[in-house]
Parts: C-alpha cells; structure tokens; sequence
C-alpha cells in the first residue's frame, strides 16, 4: 500500500507540465506541513538556535519555505521519467565545473563531493551525462523494499549509482582510488561513535567524521557541491566551491576535526544564504557533548 501511494503521487504529478508540477508539488508540501506538527517543531526549535534574533513571523516564513522547497523537489523527481540525457543541461545549470570540479580530478584519487539538504540534492543523479563521468553516491536505502526499487530506478536511470550505507565498506576507498566520483551529504545529527563536534551557528553539532577520514586516507579533493532554487532563473543550479583544504597538523585526529569544522562552515554558508531551502525539520543538534543537556 505505501508503494502504491508512492507510485500514485509521482505518477499523478508526472501528468502536468513541469512547471506547473513543481508549483502544485510547493502547494502540497506546505499543506502537508500542518498535518504533522512534531516536524514544525523540531524546524521552530532549530531555528531558535540558529537565529535567536529572527521574530516569529520570519522563522514562520522560513519554515513554510522549506516545505514549500520540498514539495517542489517532488514535482521535479515526477519528472524525471520524462527528461532525456540531451535535456540535463537545459534544466540544470552547473557552475564551478570548468574553474573548480575539473582542475580538483585525479585519475588516481577521484573527487569527494559533499552536499547538504538543500533544495533539491537528488539533482545530482541527473549530472553524469554533463559531466562525462560515473557518479556513485552514497545513501540509506529507504526501508520499504519496493519503495526503495522504485526511488532507486529513478536515482540511477542517467548513469549515477547508488551505495547504500550499510554495504559500502572498502567500496568508497575503492571508488576514489578508481579516479571515481562520491557523493556524500555532510549535514546531518551524527551519533558520537561516527562524529565529531564542530561549531555549526555558534553551537557544537556532532558531524559525521566518515567524509574527513575517507579524504585524509585516499588523497581525494573534497568539493563542495548543492544545488539549491533560483527564483529568478526559475530552475535549479547547482553550485560547486572550491576544494577544501587544511594545513596538515601532524595529528590524525586534529586534522579530521579541522576538515570536518571547514566542510561544516560551507554548508553554514548556504543554509544562511538559502534558509528556507534547507532541512530545517532535522534535529541537527540532537546529539549533545556528555554531560550537556538536550537542545529539544
């Protein structure tokens, strides 16, 4: 029944212009958003302490903003059935390729992208036709297996592949040592056995340590990559920074925070410049030092 429902709501905004199923999928997700009051919460609380000084009004609007942003993604995925690959270019812009992404590759190293809950992060699954290269991203399968058969056909169908958490193992040093490109998303609460604590709007935030330890091992360029809305172009573009780099410490441990603080600062950036854009209904302080009390 939970596949049907998934299939029903993909096909049915399939049917419209893609314009128009972006814009009826903005109006479902902030309809949406009223049903389920524990996430406006949890967004109210986050942004509470990301912004102490914004009124009601505008941690309102930001909030009713990223579901909008959310049910605009689905609009768009709906259509995914429908692009082909000489189509990408047209509905995608992507900037930094030519001045940062391809200068970064090493054949023998590969390039780890790193993302964030912005916008429309599955837009990376459409971007191996433009660039010429076979992207492997890294994801946790959805738990309904034909749910996850259905979304992955979708993920995969312009050549990216999907590596669930739970199977990747040696494949993602693997990977990169191939001249292979990873992408991974970096924004999320992480558990204290997988994190470290970095300054995330001025309060500690236990990040995942994986995306440090993996490029510190392999000699991979870490770029930073989100696509993200642009009212004004009124499609998607992705935007992709320079290579992070640190100034080796001669500790393991020192440099894996200080990638960790330095990959964190650039999605700091784009959530402060696209607010209403990023997942904000994720308990991102959730995990606390010992001894702290919960922030929720």
């Amino acid at each position: 029944m939970e596949a049907a429902v998934v299939r029903f709501v993909f096909a049915v905004l399939g049917v419209f212009p893609l314009n128009a199923s972006m814009a009826i999928g903005r109006w479902f997700g902030r309809a949406v958003s009223r049903l389920i009051p524990r996430l406006r919460k949890t967004a109210a609380r986050n942004l509470e302490i990301a912004y102490p000084d914004k009124t009601e009004a505008e941690k309102r609007t930001i909030i009713s903003g990223v579901y909008g942003s959310l049910g605009r993604q689905l609009g768009f995925i709906a259509h995914f059935k429908h692009f082909e690959p000489e189509d990408l270019k047209d509905l995608v812009e992507v900037r930094g390729a030519e001045e940062n992404a391809f200068p970064a590759y090493d054949p023998e190293k590969g390039v780890l992208f790193i993302t964030g809950h912005f916008g429309s992060w599955e837009v990376f699954s459409l971007l191996p036709p433009s660039f010429g290269y076979k992207l492997n991203i890294l994801v946790r399968r959805i738990d309904n297996p034909l749910v996850e058969e259905f979304v992955d056909s979708i993920r995969t169908r312009f050549g990216a592949v999907t590596i669930g958490k739970r199977e990747a193992g040696r494949n993602l040093f693997t990977i990169l040592q191939n001249g292979g490109l990873l992408g991974i998303l970096a924004d999320l609460n992480a558990q204290h056995k997988d994190g470290v604590f970095v300054d995330f709007f001025g309060v500690s935030a236990c990040t995942t340590a994986s995306i440090a330890k993996i490029a510190l091992r392999t000699g991979a360029a870490v770029l930073p990559a989100f696509a993200v809305w642009e009212e004004d172009k009124g499609r998607y573009v992705v935007y992709i920074e320079p290579k992070i780099e640190i100034e080796p410490s001669g500790s393991n441990q020192e440099d894996i925070h200080q990638l960790t603080q330095r990959i964190t600062e650039v999605v700091e950036k784009y959530v402060r410049k696209y607010p209403d854009q990023w997942l904000w209904i994720h308990k991102r302080w959730n995990t606390r030092p010992k001894g702290e009390e919960s922030l929720y």
